[in-house]
């Protein structure tokens, strides 16, 4: 295998290892596609933004924000903010099975709502920058003129996420039929928000 394809690879694994866990971005893709409500939007908004981020890191954005913690740290406190008050929504949700239909015929969220909380739980979310663009961006340093194709790659493995959760998410729709399973997914999307958030504020009153 050339030295190319290797950096490609070796950003590929990356990508998926950093993406590829509980959190904001998966949690809205998941419900997106269960309910089969928007999931080109959302799913295009989640992969443009990790490309964006994954060049940025590559072309050297990581060092510079290394060095201003005071931007991390109100990133950490907006982001904190964000997601307890989406976990609290999705706590209410969970209180209230009857209207979590996985069907069209249940309420639908506008697409520009679902759009702009796509956004927020990208780019509020600091992890994204200290994951996608300083330790990507990093280590993407490491492999000098092929940091472009290890970028790439990284690019790639974010495509397939995204794409596989939101339009795989359909074949889990026979168990999310009942409104008892859409209940314990919103339950535990509100645990994972509110998680999130006290991990981030801590790391925000750490000032790192």
């Amino acid at each position: 295998m050339s030295p190319a394809l290797l950096a490609a690879a070796a950003g590929l694994g990356l990508g998926l290892s950093l993406i590829v866990a509980i959190g904001a971005q998966n949690a809205l893709v998941l419900r997106q596609g269960l309910r089969s409500e928007h999931v080109a939007a959302v799913v295009a908004v989640c992969l443009l933004s990790d490309v964006v981020l994954i060049t940025a890191g590559v072309a050297g954005a990581g060092a510079l924000v290394t060095r201003a913690p005071g931007v991390v740290t109100l990133v950490c406190f907006a982001g904190a903010a964000f997601l307890l008050v989406y976990g609290l929504l999705a706590a209410r949700r969970a209180l209230r099975p009857a209207a979590l239909l996985p069907d069209a015929s249940g309420a639908r969220t506008g697409l520009a709502v679902t759009v702009s909380t796509a956004v927020a739980l990208t780019w509020l979310n600091p992890h994204v920058y200290l994951d996608t663009v300083v330790l990507l961006g990093s280590l993407a340093s490491t492999y000098d003129d092929r940091r472009w194709w290890f970028g790439a790659g990284a690019a790639l493995g974010s495509a397939v996420w995204f794409l596989g959760l939101g339009y795989g998410a359909r074949l889990l729709r026979p168990v999310f039929a009942r409104p008892r399973a859409w209940q314990v997914l919103d339950a535990g999307i509100a645990v994972v928000m509110v998680v999130l958030a006290i991990s981030l504020a801590v790391r925000g009153a750490a000032g790192s």
